[in-house]
C-alpha cells in the first residue's frame, strides 16, 4: 500500500528543521524565512511540508475522533446508533447530532479539537503555499508544481469543511502574524471566491489519475479530484445555506445559481470526458477501500490517508464485531447507522441495499458468527473487518482511509448541474451509470421514463439517489442543507419510522418477525421477512432455527423517533464556535 505512512520520516525531518512551529509562535522570524527558503526549494523535503498538512487531519480529536463521527450526523439516512432519548446531553456527542450543540459542547470545547486542528493545518498550508511560490521554482519543476496544487487543495478541503460545519469562520489565506493573529468571522461567500480560485490555479498544476508516479494513488491530490472539489464547492456556493437573516442563497452575483452550476457542470464533464477513472461495481469500491488499495483510477478520487495506526473510519461506520474474533483483534464498529427505514427504501433487486445496511452484528465470540441487531441500531456495511486484508489490533484506531470523493459524485453532480441548466432529457445519461450498475436493465428503464419526465421529476430522482448511493458518507446532511430540505426530509424521516414500527402505508406488506438461520459456513446469517411481501406464514414453514419479533414498539419508541432533531435544525444548520476559541480571541469571534 502506497500509504501516508512512508512519509514519516520525512515529517521527522521536518520537525527537527522547525518547519512546524506552533501558529501562535511568532518569533525569529528570519530564522523562519531560512528554514523555508531550504525545506521548500529541495522537493523531498518539500513533499513532506505537503504531507505534514495530513498530520492534522490524523490528530486525535481532528478529523479522525471528532469530525468525521459527527458532522453529517443526523440526516433522513444516518444517525448515532444507540441514542437514549433522556439523555441527549450525554458527554455532548448527541447534541452535536440532534441540532443542539452549545458552545461548551464537552466533546469539543477543549483548544486541541477539530477547530484547531483545522486551522493548525490551513497554517500549515499557509507555509507550504508561500514557501513553494517563493522557493520552488513551480514554473521550471512539474512535480514542485504538483506540490503547490496539493497544498492549495489541501487548503480548500479543510476551508470546506469548516464552512459546512460553522458557516462563516475567519478567513486566514496567508501565514499568521502579529497584525492578523485574531480575526473575526468572514462571510462564507469571500471564502467560497477564494477556494474556487485557489481550485482554478490547483487543476493547471497537478497531474491527472496516473499521470505521474505521484498521481498513481488515491492518497495524493490528482486533477480528477480538484475538477470534483470545485464541483462540489460550485453546488454548496450556489445553494441554500443558514445566513443571519434566514435560509436563502447568495446574493453575490459571482455566485449566482447559473454561474454556479455552470461550473458544476463544466468540471463534472471534463472528469468524465477525460475517462481517467472507472466507475467498476459499487461493493467493489468498498472492498478496495477496506483492502487499502489505493490505486488510481478506479472509483475513488481522493481519501484522506490515515496510517495503521491511525483513523476510527470503521470503528464509526463499520460493521460491528462484538469481541476478538477471526477477523479483528478490536470489538468496535456500529457507532453510526442507517435510520430503520432506508433499507426498505431500496429496491428489492438494488445491489446497494445489502451493502449499504446491516442488520446483523458479530457476536461475542471468538470464532464469531453473525447476530440480529435490533431494528433502531442496523450497522452501515460499506466497511467491514471481514473485508479487510489486514487484521486491526489497535484499541481504537483501525487504519482505513476516509473515501473524501468517488467517480459516483462526478455523475450525480454532473445530472443535477445539467439538469437545473438544460433540463432532464440533457441529464439523464449522467444519472443512469449509477443506475445501471445497481438494478437490473428493465428496472432502470422504468426508472429512467419517469425520473425524465420533468426538471422537477428527475431533481426528486436526484435527492432520492443521492441517499441511496451515499449513505453512510456523510455527504447527506450538507446535500439537504443546499437543496433547503433539511427540516422537510428529517421531518419525513421522523414520518417513516413512525409507520414502520405501526407497518402501515409503504410498510404494510411487511412481516412482524424475522426467520432465521446459520450457513453451514457457521459465520453467515441467512435472514427471511426483510423484504416487501414477505409472509410470517411462509417464514413459519421454512423450519428455520430461530425467528424473533422485529417490529418492537419498545426498540423504535416515538421518545427515539423524535430525537432525531432536538432544536429546529433550519435555524441550528452549523455548530457554534467552541467557547474556549471565544475567549481567547480577544473579542473578535462571537456566536
Amino acid at each position: 500500500m502506497i500509504n501516508m505512512k512512508i512519509t514519516k520520516n520525512i515529517t521527522l525531518m521536518l520537525l527537527t528543521c522547525g518547519l512546524f512551529f506552533s501558529s501562535c509562535d511568532l518569533d525569529a522570524p528570519s530564522q523562519s524565512a531560512a528554514e523555508g527558503s531550504v525545506v521548500l526549494s529541495i522537493e523531498a523535503l518539500a513533499e513532506g511540508a505537503v504531507m505534514g498538512i495530513h498530520q492534522s487531519f490524523g490528530e486525535t480529536n481532528s478529523y479522525r475522533g471528532r469530525y468525521l463521527p459527527y458532522y453529517g450526523i443526523n440526516s433522513d439516512v444516518e444517525w448515532i446508533n444507540g441514542i437514549n432519548p433522556t439523555q441527549l446531553n450525554d458527554a455532548g456527542k448527541y447534541e452535536l447530532a440532534t441540532y443542539a450543540a452549545s458552545p461548551g459542547n464537552t466533546q469539543m470545547n477543549t483548544d486541541n479539537n477539530a477547530w484547531a486542528k483545522f486551522y493548525e493545518g490551513i497554517e500549515r498550508a499557509n507555509k507550504a503555499i508561500e514557501g513553494l511560490r517563493k522557493y520552488g521554482k513551480v514554473d521550471e519543476n512539474p512535480r514542485m508544481a504538483q506540490l503547490l496544487g496539493e497544498a492549495l487543495t489541501l487548503r480548500a478541503v479543510i476551508y470546506l469543511d469548516l464552512v459546512k460545519a460553522w458557516g462563516d469562520v475567519p478567513a486566514r489565506f496567508e501565514p499568521i502574524t502579529t497584525e492578523t493573529l485574531y480575526l473575526p468571522r468572514t462571510d462564507r461567500d469571500v471564502i467560497y471566491k477564494q477556494l474556487l480560485a485557489d481550485l482554478d490555479e490547483a487543476e493547471e498544476l497537478v497531474a491527472w489519475p496516473n499521470e505521474t508516479d505521484i498521481t498513481s494513488s488515491t492518497e495524493r491530490v490528482n486533477k480528477a479530484f480538484v475538477k470534483g472539489l470545485i464541483a462540489r464547492i460550485a453546488l454548496y456556493a450556489g445553494g441554500f445555506s443558514q445566513r443571519t437573516d434566514g435560509v436563502r442563497r447568495s446574493t453575490d452575483p459571482e455566485l449566482s445559481v447559473d454561474k454556479m452550476y455552470t461550473l458544476a457542470k463544466d468540471k463534472t464533464l471534463e472528469v468524465i470526458q477525460k475517462g481517467s477513472n472507472t466507475l467498476g461495481s459499487f461493493e467493489q469500491n468498498f472492498r478496495l477501500l477496506c483492502q487499502d488499495n489505493v490505486t488510481a483510477g478506479r472509483e475513488s478520487l481522493w481519501e484522506i490517508p490515515f496510517s495503521a495506526g491511525r483513523g476510527r473510519v470503521l470503528f464509526t461506520l463499520g460493521v460491528q464485531h462484538r469481541a476478538v474474533d477471526q477477523y479483528t483483534a478490536q470489538n468496535k464498529g456500529g457507532t453510526n447507522g442507517p435510520l430503520p427505514y432506508l433499507f426498505y427504501d431500496y429496491d428489492v433487486e438494488d445491489l446497494r441495499r445489502d451493502v449499504t445496511c446491516v442488520p446483523y452484528e458479530w457476536s461475542n465470540a471468538n470464532p464469531s458468527h453473525q447476530q440480529l441487531r435490533s431494528i433502531d441500531n442496523w450497522c452501515f456495511g460499506k466497511l467491514r473487518y471481514e473485508w479487510m486484508s489486514r487484521r486491526v489490533t489497535s484499541t481504537n484506531d483501525d487504519g482505513i482511509n476516509w473515501q473524501y470523493m468517488r467517480l459516483a459524485d462526478i455523475y450525480l453532480m454532473a445530472a443535477e448541474a445539467i439538469n437545473e441548466l438544460e433540463g432532464s432529457a440533457a441529464a439523464a445519461p449522467y444519472l443512469k451509470p449509477i443506475l445501471d450498475r445497481a438494478l437490473p436493465a428493465a428496472k432502470v428503464t422504468a426508472y429512467m421514463g419517469q425520473a425524465a419526465a420533468s426538471k422537477e421529476s428527475f431533481f426528486n430522482a436526484i435527492v432520492d439517489q443521492r441517499a441511496l448511493e451515499f449513505a453512510g458518507e456523510s455527504l447527506r446532511k450538507a446535500d439537504l442543507i443546499r437543496w433547503n430540505l433539511l427540516k422537510t426530509k428529517l421531518d419525513e424521516a421522523k414520518l417513516k419510522m413512525t409507520q414502520l414500527i405501526s407497518r402501515v402505508g409503504p410498510y404494510a406488506d411487511l412481516p412482524t418477525k424475522l426467520y432465521f438461520k446459520t450457513a453451514d459456513d457457521k459465520e453467515t446469517l441467512i435472514i427471511y421477512g426483510l423484504n416487501h411481501g414477505d409472509s410470517d406464514e411462509v417464514g413459519a414453514s421454512l423450519g428455520y432455527e430461530g425467528s424473533t419479533t422485529w417490529f418492537d414498539a419498545g426498540d423504535l419508541t416515538p421518545e427515539l423517533i423524535n430525537s432525531l432533531y432536538q432544536k429546529n435544525p433550519d435555524q441550528n444548520q452549523y455548530w457554534p464556535i467552541w467557547q474556549t476559541f471565544i475567549d481567547s480571541s480577544n473579542g473578535q469571534l462571537t456566536n
